[in-house]
């Protein structure tokens, strides 16, 4: 019997819909590992104002998804809703009150959220214990982890109720590795953010939720204004750029149910991971 199924892989020369419809016509089926669409899932992205948050937003928009972005900059948002189809809410993540608020307005307003992605984050130029104010330090660590575990605790029990979700936790390399380059109170919360997001996996499978840390290396982002020493233009082009991890959250979202990714690290060329 002859197997009339094939992968895209394998049908590089039929590119186009005429020569693909000639196959369905022959009965040939495009196999494709049984991917999700993602048309009308309800997305919000915390910390989609700029950079990578941005970049996911745009790329889950251009696969049908209804997207929420969601910052504390107003200004940024409006800025952002000129690119793409969102809907946009001003929220601070550090502040329980309005993560909850902003949760039950996308529930009421647009749907249950299908798909959460956390990607709030800052950094400060003074990141050492010679230099540091312990002021910055409680700021710094209040965006990247608590941030992340109110919005997470916010959407966690929907999820688990229905019995399906998927939370992207945008992380850093420099939560898996201490990086001077990084800074302390930068690696700290990282690290502690990588872990609320791989126990919160954990928990929430067995309730069909999964949660994906991802771990990127240098990232054409504005938070990098905040170094000590800016990168250059040219350091900055041989980085990643949002839609390079964006890429990878599409593909996560995309996967069957029976699927889960708990973690993916990609970083540039210049910046291997061992």
């Amino acid at each position: 019997m002859v197997n009339r199924a094939w992968s895209i892989r394998q049908i590089p020369r039929y590119q186009d819909e005429f020569e693909c419809s000639l196959l369905a016509a022959k009965g040939w089926k495009l196999y494709t590992g049984g991917m999700q669409s993602l048309k009308d899932k309800v997305v919000l992205v915390i910390g989609g104002g700029s950079g990578i948050g941005l970049g996911i937003g745009r790329a889950l928009a251009a696969e049908g998804a209804r997207v929420v972005l969601a910052a504390r900059s107003e200004a940024s948002l409006l800025a952002a809703q000129k690119d793409g189809p969102f809907q946009v809410r001003c929220c601070d993540a550090t502040c329980r009150d309005q993560v909850r608020t902003t949760v039950d307005w996308v529930t009421e307003c647009i749907g249950p959220v299908d798909l959460l992605v956390y990607s709030a984050g800052m950094n400060v130029p003074k990141r050492t214990f010679a230099d540091m104010d312990p002021e910055a330090m409680d700021q710094v660590m209040d965006v990247n982890a608590v941030g992340a575990f109110n919005c997470m605790q916010a959407v966690l029990p929907g999820m688990r109720e229905r019995g399906s979700g998927l939370i992207i936790n945008v992380v850093s390399l420099a939560g898996l590795r201490t990086l001077q380059l990084a800074g302390l109170p930068y690696c700290a919360s990282k690290f502690a953010q990588s872990a609320m997001g791989t126990f919160a996996n954990l928990e929430a499978l067995p309730d069909g939720v999964s949660v994906t840390n991802i771990y990127p290396g240098e990232t054409e982002t504005p938070i990098l204004d905040k170094r000590p020493v800016p990168p250059s233009a040219e350091q900055r082009a041989r980085m990643l750029q949002p839609e390079d991890i964006a890429a990878m959250v599409v593909t996560v979202a995309k996967l069957p149910s029976r699927a889960t990714v708990p973690e993916i690290v990609i970083t540039p060329r210049h910046m291997p991971f061992a």
